[in-house]
């Protein structure tokens, strides 16, 4: 049985625009207190040490991978950071797919295989993502930076009975 990937996609923790700039504001925020206090302070000192770690974490964040997202063999592969298990979507159980809004909110949190009311979800960054729901009515909610391309090919492996 050959491998054939139709779709590969990995997802980042640190590469989302808006906790990136929250924790960018912080170390402005420590940087800029950094700079009023007298430098006889050794609190100041403490600032800039958290401003700097603050920074060093963020770099360290965006090249430390959430899960990677593959369609292969009439499924959808997730595999997560270390510890987390392979989950595996049979596409042959889907009944509908389609592009949606992830979430009504503006921030949300990273999250991989996480099972509440009727639903799964996947997720790292992007404001769209593919919801696949099963004969069973369970809804698999998989965020996406490319979330067209993904339904694209969930259909193409299917075989456009959707």
């Amino acid at each position: 049985m050959s491998e054939k990937i139709v779709f590969t996609e990995k997802q980042y923790l640190g590469r989302e625009f808006t906790p990136l700039c929250i924790r960018l504001v912080l170390a402005i925020f420590c940087f800029a207190v950094y700079a009023f206090t007298d430098p006889n302070d050794k609190t100041g000192d403490l600032l800039a040490v958290v401003g700097f770690a603050i920074l060093i974490i963020s770099i360290i964040m965006g090249f430390l991978p959430h899960f990677r997202t593959r369609v292969e063999n009439k499924s959808v592969v997730l595999n997560g950071l270390w510890t987390t298990r392979l989950v595996k979507i049979d596409l042959n159980g889907i009944v509908k797919a389609e592009v949606a809004p992830y979430s009504r909110y503006f921030l949300n949190n990273p999250v991989y295989n996480l099972h509440s009311k009727g639903t799964i979800r996947f997720f790292a960054g992007g404001r769209d993502a593919v919801h696949l729901t099963d004969r069973d009515g369970l809804v698999y909610i998989v965020g996406s930076q490319h979330p067209y391309e993904l339904l694209r090919a969930v259909k193409a492996e299917i075989g456009g009975k959707l």
